[in-house]
Parts: C-alpha cells; structure tokens; sequence
C-alpha cells in the first residue's frame, strides 16, 4: 500500500513548519500530484501531578484559533533530544516544576493525512515547583492547578480543546487507574 515519492519541492521551511508539495505513485501505477505535507518537529506532552496530585494546566491564548485554551504542558522536542528529556525540560520551563517520575503512556499523530510528526506522551508524577516559568518570547502561560478528579470531569464533558492534550490525559489517566 506504501506510495514511491516521484518527486519532492519544498514550498516553504522554517524552524517550527516546512510545507512540500510531492508527485508520488500508488501501487497500482497511479500518479497523485500534488499531495502537500507539513513536516513538524516531533513534539512532547504530559499530564503532569503535583506531590499532592493536583493536575498542572497551562492557560494559554492559541492564535490559530483566536481563543485562550486550558491545556497540560508540552511542545516540540529539541533536534537530537530524547522524548523524556525533553517532556522533563519543557515541564520545568512552562511550569517551574520538576517531576519525580515520568511515565510513557503512548505516541500518537496529530493528522497523518497532512501532518508528518508525531506526539509522546507522558504521565508525570510528583511535582515540586523549584523554579519561576522560563518561558519562550511568544508565550504567556498561567498556571491552573485543579483536583485530577475535576479534571476527569471536565476531560469526559469535552471541556479540553487540544486534541492531542485529550489523548494524552485519557491514557494518563488509564495509567493511573491501572496502578490503583
């Protein structure tokens, strides 16, 4: 079923987003052109536990959307940077806390139909804020904390709006509902 990419021109590249345009072939000889990909830098994610359990979201205001959002933290993992380091960086940076334990709970793809990266995810556990927020020029994050069990409520009453954030949190939560 895998297509044989005839030809590959970059439209657009920069750090954070890089658009081509490709001419592939199907198995059965027929030629798809154009077929458009965004190639992203793979990117990271956590539902992240205080040591007294409460969940850490990030408030933040998402352009694309024209909307401010409750999300968990996360982002785009640095070139040549494992997953787990990069979820404990971005967490300590976004939120000013570092964690006792950090467990895989599964990697998923945004949009493969366009989209060529994908999303670690990660349950954290045991925050202790250490730090203030070192956070990117183009951010501005408040931190919420709030009862797991709240946000169970609100993740099952689509009150999240980041796709990838609500994968995360489902299977965090499976994670933790597992171990009881």
């Amino acid at each position: 079923m895998n297509w044989k990419i005839l030809s590959s021109e970059y439209i657009l590249k920069h750090h954070y987003f890089t658009a081509r345009r490709d001419r592939c072939q199907r198995p059965g000889g027929q030629i798809v052109d154009p077929y458009f990909v965004v190639e992203l830098p793979t990117s990271v994610c956590a539902l992240a536990l205080t040591e007294d359990n409460k969940v850490i979201l990030a408030r933040q205001y998402r352009h694309p959307i024209g909307e401010t959002i409750l999300e968990i933290p996360g982002g785009f993992i640095d070139k040549g940077e494992e997953p787990k380091k990069a979820i404990a960086r971005e967490l300590l940076e976004e939120t000013g806390y570092e964690f006792s334990s950090y467990e895989y709970v599964g990697k998923i793809a945004a949009n493969p139909g366009i989209l060529d990266n994908y999303t670690h995810l990660y349950l954290a556990k045991g925050g202790k804020k250490i730090t203030i927020q070192s956070l990117d020029a183009n951010e501005d994050i408040q931190i919420v904390l709030l009862p797991s069990d709240e946000v169970r409520r609100m993740l099952l009453q689509n009150e999240f709006t980041q796709a990838l954030h609500v994968c995360c949190m489902f299977y965090a939560f499976k994670k933790l509902d597992e171990s009881k």
